[in-house]
C-alpha cells in the first residue's frame, strides 16, 4: 500500500512488467526498450522532438514552395498580399511615435506567417532554417563530445595511476572554468582567425567552429561519469575472471568494460543535446556563435530584441522552439534513465 494525497492505493509491482513468459531469453536491452516504449511521457517527448527535427529540416521546402521567399536576403522593398490587398512588408510610420519603419506582423497565411524582421525577411522561414542549424550543431557537438569523453574516461579509468592523475587534472582545469565564460573566450579568439589543425583549416563562418568549441568544453561533464563507471566495473569479478583467462587489454576494454558503461553515455546523450542546443543559442545570441549568412535560433532572437515592443513574434517564435526542444529532450532523457537503471523505482510516499 502507498499513501498518495492522503488516500491509500494498492501498488501492483507487475503493472508495467512485460507479459508472462516474455522475459525469458530476452536481453537487458530488449527489456529496457520495452520499458521505455511503455513510458508514455517519454514517447510523447520523443515524438515532439522528432516533429521539431522534421519540421526544421523542411525549411528549404517551406521557403521555396510555400512562402516563396529567400530568408537570407533583405527584402526592404518587398510587398505581400493580405486579404486581397497588397501591402508593404516594411510599413512606414510604425510604433507609438509613428516614426521609422515597422516590419509587417504575423499574417497567419503562407506568406509571412509569423511576420517579418527588420530586414523584411520571413520570420517563419528563418525559424525553420535556424532550427536546422541549431539542431545540427547541438546534435553534432553532443556526439563529438560523447566520443571524446568515452575515450578519455575509458583510458583514465582503465589504466589508473599516473595516466589517470594526468587526465583527471586536465579535466579539472577545464571543469574549473565557468562553461559559458570558457566558450565565449575560445569563440572570441577563433572568430578572428579561424582554426587550423595541421592540414585542416576551419573558417570563422563555418558551422564546424561552434560545433567543436561546444563539444570540447563539455568533455569533462561526460568523461567524469564515464571514468567513475569504468573504475566501478574494473573491480567486478567477471573482469578478474577475464584477466585470469589471459584476456588482453583490448579485449577487456571493448568486450568487458565498454558494454557495461555504455548505458551511462546513452542516458547522458539526450541531456547533452539539450545542453549543447542551449549553449549554441546563447553564443549565437551574443554574436559569437553562428555567423552570417547562416542563422540559428539564437541569432534570430538577437535580431528580434529591438522589435520586442512592436513585433515580439520575431524573438518569441525561436524562443518557443528552444523551450520545446530542450523540454522534450529532458523528459525523454529521464525516460531513458528510468528504463536503463533497474534501481529506478516509482517514488511514492509510504
Amino acid at each position: 500500500m502507498s499513501t498518495v494525497g492522503g488516500l491509500e492505493h494498492p501498488i501492483d509491482p507487475l503493472a508495467d512488467a512485460p507479459p508472462e513468459g516474455w522475459v525469458a531469453g530476452r536481453s537487458p536491452w530488449a527489456l529496457a526498450a520495452h520499458k521505455l516504449v511503455r513510458n508514455r511521457m517519454a514517447m510523447a517527448a520523443l515524438a515532439v522532438f522528432l516533429g521539431i527535427v522534421v519540421v526544421s529540416f523542411m525549411g528549404p521546402f517551406y521557403a521555396d514552395h510555400i512562402a516563396h521567399t529567400d530568408p537570407f536576403t533583405s527584402q526592404l522593398t518587398a510587398t505581400t498580399v493580405i486579404n486581397g490587398k497588397r501591402v508593404d512588408v516594411l510599413q512606414q510610420g510604425g510604433g507609438v511615435l509613428k516614426l521609422g519603419e515597422t516590419p509587417i506582423g504575423p499574417t497567419w497565411q503562407r506568406n509571412y506567417f509569423l511576420g517579418a524582421d527588420s530586414q523584411g525577411r520571413d520570420v517563419a522561414a528563418r525559424v525553420l532554417y535556424g532550427g536546422r542549424t541549431s539542431l545540427t550543431i547541438g546534435i553534432g557537438s553532443a556526439v563529438i563530445c560523447s566520443l571524446l569523453a568515452v575515450i578519455v574516461g575509458m583510458v583514465a579509468g582503465f589504466y589508473g595511476g599516473v595516466t589517470d592523475s594526468i587526465i583527471s587534472r586536465g579535466l579539472d582545469v577545464v571543469w574549473a572554468f565557468p562553461v559559458y565564460l570558457l566558450a565565449i573566450s575560445i569563440a572570441t579568439v577563433l572568430l578572428t582567425q579561424g582554426l587550423t589543425i595541421g592540414p585542416f583549416s576551419i573558417s570563422a563562418s563555418s558551422l564546424w567552429l561552434p560545433t567543436l568549441i561546444i563539444a570540447v568544453i563539455y568533455v569533462p561533464y561526460v568523461a567524469r561519469p564515464v571514468r567513475g563507471a569504468v573504475l566501478s566495473v574494473r573491480e567486478k569479478e567477471f573482469i578478474e575472471a577475464a584477466i585470469a583467462q589471459g584476456a588482453s587489454n583490448r579485449r577487456l576494454i571493448f568486450n568487458e568494460i565498454l558494454p557495461n558503461v555504455i548505458t551511462v553515455l546513452i542516458v547522458l546523450l539526450p541531456l547533452m543535446i539539450a545542453t549543447t542546443i542551449l549553449t549554441e543559442s546563447a553564443l549565437s545570441y551574443l554574436s559569437i556563435g553562428v555567423q552570417p549568412p547562416n542563422a540559428s535560433w539564437g541569432t534570430i532572437i538577437n535580431d528580434g530584441q529591438q522589435l520586442l515592443y512592436t513585433r515580439p513574434w520575431v524573438a518569441i517564435a525561436p524562443g518557443i522552439m528552444i523551450v520545446l526542444t530542450v523540454l522534450s529532450l529532458n523528459v525523454f532523457g529521464d525516460g531513458v534513465r528510468d528504463a536503463l537503471d533497474p534501481r529506478a523505482k516509482l517514488r511514492v510516499k509510504d
